[in-house]
């Protein structure tokens, strides 16, 4: 793996983390909306990544990282019985999303940290990079 590969799987990391980000700020803005029914409620988002692979040589090497999509959560939808809600169906219950806030913040602070590690690592490599080309002059 060359020096300038590191930019690509580090790119990648940082496009996966942001998407995870905005997943989890989706989660935590919807963490409090209410709804008439468990078909109309927001339900949790989570992103699905996985590597990719240079399937080229023997060894297989990664080489990044791919998003194969967003999935929502099977988490039960919360019910609460508030009949003087204006949303309050017929039986005065009403629906709230199966977000939990506390897995939300440790997903944040996970990608905020990986995505701060990546940025790390690009700057390493951009110096090493200068270093090398240092050597020649």
């Amino acid at each position: 793996m060359s020096l300038f590969n590191v930019f690509d799987v580090s790119g990648s990391a940082l496009h996966a983390q942001t998407l995870r980000l905005n997943t989890t700020a989706s989660n935590m803005a919807n963490a409090n909306t209410v709804s008439s029914s468990i078909d109309k409620t927001y339900r949790a988002r989570h992103p699905v990544f996985a590597p990719m692979m240079n399937g080229l040589e023997q060894q297989q090497q990664g080489v990044g990282v791919k998003v194969l999509g967003i999935v929502e959560s099977n988490a039960p939808i919360q019910r609460e019985f508030n009949p003087n809600h204006p949303l309050a169906d017929g039986e005065g219950f009403i629906s709230l999303p199966n977000v939990n806030i506390a897995e939300e913040m440790a997903n944040m602070i996970s990608a905020s940290r990986s995505y701060q590690s990546n940025i790390e690592l690009m700057n390493s490599a951009k110096q090493m990079m200068l270093r090398t080309i240092a050597l020649g002059q």
